[in-house]
């Protein structure tokens, strides 16, 4: 996929890896929609701003409607409500598979009719390692991420035919908002927003950011007791 000269449409843009990943875009020569639920929150100079709600029809359906020019989706937008699945919220539980699978669902079906008009182009779903792994106080994100890596697998499978290249970004953490209650080792967004743009370009269908993400690949092969010890 080549990046200079796409037009691109990135969810979740006003902060965060969606907004560097916008910026690094932009970088490299493709014309920017950066989208938010409350547009007034983008600051990015050179970006054609849209209000983009991905839990809502109406609104991803607006954007289609704005944006018939896009050949590369990235599918950013997120949330983390820190429920496990037996005693948390189910509301929080709700929110976050309707935020990463329904909401990234939701935007591929509306963008697909228009990348396959404009040649096929890409989608790039940013996953994590909790696709692949779970840690308590975040079961119910790992759920919805492991869900979104099925529904991206599903998808490349079913975009293929009309040439739409599509791919997922697996990552530990980014020194972002979402992940500011953790005490752990984080990338830089640039850093991630760089990998990310590099693998799309390279034609990755799988774009393994960092060490972490390589090894819960490797760990889906490992048995269960020595990728959780506490179950021992």
């Amino acid at each position: 996929m080549k990046i200079e000269g796409s037009v691109a449409l990135v969810t979740g843009a006003n902060r965060g890896l969606g907004l560097h990943i916008a910026r690094e875009l932009l970088a490299r020569g493709a014309t920017v929609y950066a989208t938010a639920r409350d547009p007034r929150s983008v600051d990015l100079p050179g970006a054609i701003v849209l209000p983009l709600d991905v839990t809502d029809a109406a609104s991803v359906e607006a954007a289609a409607a704005a944006a018939g020019d896009v050949t590369l989706l990235v599918n950013n937008a997120g949330v983390a409500t820190f429920a496990n699945l037996v005693d948390g919220d189910l509301d929080d539980i709700r929110l976050e598979m309707e935020t990463h699978f329904f909401g990234t669902l939701r935007v591929v079906r509306a963008f697909a009719p228009i990348l396959a008009a404009n040649g096929g182009g890409a989608v790039v779903n940013l996953l994590s390692v909790l696709s692949w792994i779970t840690f308590l106080n975040a079961t119910s994100y790992a759920a919805a991420k492991a869900a979104e890596w099925s529904l991206t697998n599903g998808i490349r499978l079913e975009l293929a035919a009309q040439g739409t290249q599509v791919s997922g970004a697996h990552l530990g953490a980014a020194d972002t908002d979402m992940m500011s209650r953790w005490d752990v080792p984080k990338l830089d967004p640039a850093a991630v927003a760089t990998a990310v743009a590099d693998g799309v370009a390279r034609g990755d269908l799988e774009i393994l950011v960092d060490d972490a993400a390589t090894g819960a690949k490797q760990a889906l092969a490992a048995d269960l007791r020595t990728v959780y010890p506490q179950l021992s």
